[in-house]
């Protein structure tokens, strides 16, 4: 076939084809260009799922007359002017590819102003075809309208899903940049209906708002605020508590310098943090924010700018791993956490007829087990005044004291809240875990030599991975090196781990090498040798204990980093509050 040039109309479609893919990349860039223009208010208004209508509206800048058709040409933009400006984007959009990019696919009109402009001006694309400038009637900003997406590109509209798809799509989008911008006002509708109405917000802790109607409700009072810094990076926002985590990875979002996007080295140092305290199989929630040096990371890196390469990747992925897993080291047992999941089965707490919360007009002192067996029955006997307020003891603790043991794996306690539930196995195991990992810092892991080494076959581009490694490898309890260039022998492995689990443990390191996170695989590893002992370790079922063996337990518990899960991510106690307790038996009503 002969050799030719293009038209310049097959160009804008081809190029097209790289930025918009379905009606929800249309708003993401118009999106981004109403946010540099500077506005705090965007409506987008979508008909057919995006493809017969795509409207937004800004209070922005604006253009002036003169600056419509330069808007629409390819390559013409006011983010950026020379390579430098290209290595510092600060910006959401840059390549100056969007709006010719939209104007070739589909009906195309912009109409803006500025302020110091007499009268606003209106342009049209249709299908990359320009019409004249001419005045309009507009306020201070720019409105953006697309109709009938991909009509004279057949192929790519035979790709386009239904209207409820695609309208998911467009709201999750808008969800996620409403995220990105807590003081801008974002209004979507579809026809007549409100999907989002996200008012801006102005003072401090005000986002929590937002973040309920994105998350959900639930979302707020069950995560925990990150703010971490070193250097030119910083890390901020919030993650969801392992007890509130999700079936699927639907509620991570990511924003680096404003932009958000799903970068894989930021989502795996996330899931290493949670790696210690998550259920198998579940996902955690979180909302986060990396700010750093825009020289330090490349945003030029996918056409929808959706992914970015750091500098220096092992670096950040270490600083938002720590930040994020120094977090979530505080999930204790609080004198203050709610039992969701309680709360949840429960219902809400009762209320008096004037709608205040109803509390019980005086409490039986707390059980000590020093005490007469017999003085709980006494209390219950005396029938206190209503007015009557009975001292609490001084300094009391989260999991409060020990009252039995229910079916040889419970502990029951009760505190000045109400009772407690403890799976006795499931928090010592924690306690056990935790007390192995001070140590291993503290003296390093014991490791074995071998007789004969163990050799695994293994790619000769993952043996000079390995062996570029070696001192990670060997902080883990290994010693390694080469046979060959497909051979690697195991001369020393970690003294906890069971003869037949060394082949398939290190055949699982392996297979992560491909991520650049080696160094916290291999603390996995040795993580999970420490947690088969805590669990093997720990009390069992059936096992009867005497008070002060519970109590020293809750003790611990409450100095134990993570302690509110065990080892495998299942919660490890649970508190019934009075009020739920008087709920359960329709006391005020």
């Amino acid at each position: 076939m002969t050799i030719r040039v293009l038209s310049g109309e097959l160009v804008d479609q081809i190029a097209a084809g790289e930025v918009i893919e379905r009606p929800a990349s249309v708003v993401k860039e118009l999106l981004e260009n109403a946010l540099d223009s500077g506005a705090t208010r965007i409506e987008i208004d979508i008909e057919r799922g995006g493809v017969g209508l795509i409207r937004i509206r800004d209070d922005g800048g604006g253009m002036t007359a003169a600056e419509l058709p330069l808007a629409l040409q390819r390559h013409a933009t006011s983010k950026i002017a020379s390579l430098a400006d290209l290595e510092s984007v600060t910006t959401l959009g840059f390549r100056g590819a969007a709006l010719p990019s939209i104007g070739s696919v589909a009906r195309l009109s912009i109409a803006s102003c500025t302020q110091d402009a007499g009268q606003g001006a209106q342009i049209s694309c249709d299908g990359g075809a320009l019409s004249a400038v001419r005045p309009a009637a507009h306020p201070v900003g720019t409105t953006v309208e697309v109709r009938d997406l991909f009509y004279n590109v057949p192929a790519r509209r035979k790709f386009v899903r239904s209207d409820a798809t695609e309208l998911g799509h467009i709201a999750r989008l808008v969800e996620r940049v409403a995220l990105s911008r807590f003081d801008v006002r974002f209004r979507l509708r579809h026809g007549s209906r409100v999907l989002l109405d996200t008012p801006g917000m102005a003072g401090a802790g005000d986002e929590a708002a937002r973040l309920g109607q994105v998350l959900g409700s639930d979302f707020p009072p069950n995560a925990l605020s990150v703010r971490h810094a070193a250097g030119p990076v910083m890390l901020s926002g919030w993650v969801g508590l392992p007890t509130r985590s999700r079936a699927t990875a639907d509620q991570q979002y990511w924003f680096v310098n404003g932009r958000s996007v799903r970068d894989r080295l930021l989502m795996n140092a996330v899931r290493v943090a949670y790696r210690d305290v998550l259920y198998g199989g579940r996902h955690a929630a979180y909302v986060l924010y990396l700010t750093l040096d825009p020289k330090l990371v490349d945003v030029n890196a996918h056409p929808q700018k959706l992914e970015v390469r750091f500098r220096d990747s092992r670096q950040i992925h270490e600083f938002v791993f720590r930040a994020v897993e120094r977090v979530l080291a505080g999930t204790r047992p609080q004198a203050e956490a709610p039992a969701a999941a309680m709360l949840a089965a429960v219902g809400p707490e009762p209320a008096d007829v004037a709608g205040r919360a109803w509390m019980p007009s005086a409490s039986l002192a707390l059980y000590s087990p020093a005490k007469d067996p017999w003085a709980l029955a006494a209390w219950v006997n005396e029938a206190p005044r209503p007015d009557a307020a009975v001292a609490m003891p001084a300094g009391e603790q989260p999991l409060g004291t020990a009252l039995a043991q229910l079916h040889g794996a419970y502990i029951l306690a009760q505190n000045t809240e109400g009772l407690v539930l403890v799976d006795m196995h499931a928090a010592h195991e924690r306690v056990l875990y935790e007390r192995f990992k001070a140590e291993r810092a503290a003296a390093g892991i014991a490791s074995q030599h071998l007789l004969e080494p163990i050799v695994i076959e293994v790619k000769p581009h993952e043996l000079a991975a390995i062996l570029e490694d070696a001192g990670e490898w060997e902080a883990a309890g290994f010693a390694v090196d080469a046979l060959g260039r497909e051979r690697l022998a195991l001369r020393r492995v970690p003294a906890v781990l069971n003869p037949r689990e060394i082949r398939p443990v290190v055949a699982a390191l392996i297979s992560d090498l491909a991520l650049d996170t080696r160094t916290h695989h291999l603390e996995a590893a040795a993580d999970r040798f420490l947690g088969t002992l805590a669990c093997r370790s720990a009390i069992h079922v059936n096992r009867r204990l005497s008070l002060p063996e519970m109590e020293a337990l809750l003790r611990q518990m409450e100095a134990t980093e993570r302690a509110n899960q065990c080892n495998h991510g299942r919660p490890t106690w649970t508190r019934l509050s009075l009020a739920q307790l008087d709920q359960l038996f329709l006391r005020g009503r």
